[in-house]
């Protein structure tokens, strides 16, 4: 039964229904994610830009024979509960350091206890009223105020949120990718190129393929496992250092780095490969002279994104026992360490108030590294990709 011109119509006119409510149910799906993205991001603005400033007061400090046996000595009665404790600490050191401090007082600005510092910022503090009318009074004569908190990129974790900072950190970080590199990286380039280049087709080599595709899509926390099964229990690498972290990451990255290598490999034309076998390179010279300089921007733009992807995990990190309290920076690969990531766990778990605002610091501080690494991921890949 043929159909009238009315009911083709009408037909049409419903399929352009559907697709433009389609069309707009994508678009309110990806406005949405857009919103709470910027939600997102406004959160961690509001709750993490004031741990980059640490309330200061400024006190006369008396360096007596009295401040260097008990340090709360050193400062008057009425401000001592308002200077934070891990300054005081300091003061019989500095003595002995500079003996000329005997015998002489002077005012300095100094830090503020942590509850001070919230208290400035307009949040509950567990200050007494008065407590908290003598910083009222401290803050109208300008000897208390907001500053630049150079202590959060400068120390390490500590129990005072008036000296926690993510220093130990940040370098325990940048050692662990420094091991997850100079293991991932060879290994996983070595591997694709004998994959794709040298390596013939098999049941073998498919099952060895099938599996790098699965392992990149494993849980991060099962090579956390593997890394303490391996690395610790059987091998003996100390836990909680820079070693195990990074050996146990570059697990995690071998298969990111392989895949990205493989496709970055894939997309040198063949017409290059057979050039160089007619000028008589071997296929180890066609390989090496004439691909992986083609393929290198891909390559180097995928281990970044591996790298940035490790740099964010916290589960294997976890098993592992990176999430140790340390308050001194890490020089050394076999120490004791902790991660950003892992950092910012610990203080997420803090009862004190103050550490909400040092875990959404260094969550925008970690964001901003992660997007930097992409970004250069980006830019790399505009500026050297090639198309045939």
């Amino acid at each position: 039964m043929r159909q009238s011109f009315d009911d083709i119509s009408a037909q049409l006119r419903a399929r352009h229904r559907r697709s433009a409510r389609l069309k707009w149910a994508s678009m309110g799906a990806l406005g949405l994610a857009g919103l709470f993205l910027v939600l997102f991001f406004a959160d961690m603005l509001v709750k993490g830009l004031p741990a980059f400033q640490q309330a200061q007061i400024q006190v006369e400090v008396d360096y007596s024979e009295q401040a260097s046996q008990i340090p709360l000595a050193a400062v008057q009665e009425d401000v001592r509960p308002l200077v934070s404790r891990g300054y005081l600490r300091l003061i019989p050191g500095r003595m002995e350091d500079n003996p000329d401090l005997l015998g002489t007082s002077r005012m300095e600005w100094v830090l503020a206890d942590g509850q001070v510092d919230q208290y400035l910022k307009g949040h509950h503090a567990k200050l007494s009223n008065k407590e908290m009318a003598v910083v009222d009074r401290l803050k109208e004569d300008g000897r208390a105020e907001l500053r630049f908190n150079s202590t959060f990129f400068s120390s390490g974790d500590s129990k005072m949120p008036e000296l926690a900072g993510i220093a130990s950190a940040a370098m325990g970080t940048v050692l662990t990718l420094l091991v997850t590199l100079a293991v991932a990286f060879p290994i996983g380039v070595m591997t694709a190129v004998y994959l794709e280049e040298f390596a013939p087709d098999n049941r073998f080599t498919q099952l060895i393929e099938i599996n790098i595709n699965n392992l990149a899509a494993i849980p991060s926390i099962l090579f956390g496992l593997l890394g303490l099964a391996i690395f610790i229990n059987f091998f003996g690498v100390p836990r909680s250092s820079p070693v195990v972290g990074g050996l146990t990451l570059a697990l995690m990255t071998l298969p990111v780095i392989i895949i990205a290598t493989r496709t970055a490999l894939r997309s040198v034309p063949d017409s290059i490969r057979h050039a160089a076998f007619g000028v008589g390179c071997s296929r180890w010279q066609m390989v090496r002279d004439h691909v992986l300089p083609v393929a290198l921007p891909g390559i180097m733009t995928g281990s970044i994104i591996g790298l940035a992807q490790a740099m964010g995990e916290t589960a294997p990190l976890i098993i592992v026992g990176m999430v140790a309290f340390i308050p001194d920076v890490t020089n050394s690969f076999t120490e004791a360490a902790t991660v950003l990531p892992a950092q910012i766990f610990t203080w997420a778990g803090e009862p004190d108030r103050a550490f909400i605002e040092k875990t959404s610091g260094g969550i925008l501080v970690l964001l901003s590294i992660l997007i930097t690494l992409n970004a250069t991921a980006v830019v790399l890949r505009k500026k050297f990709e090639r198309r045939w």
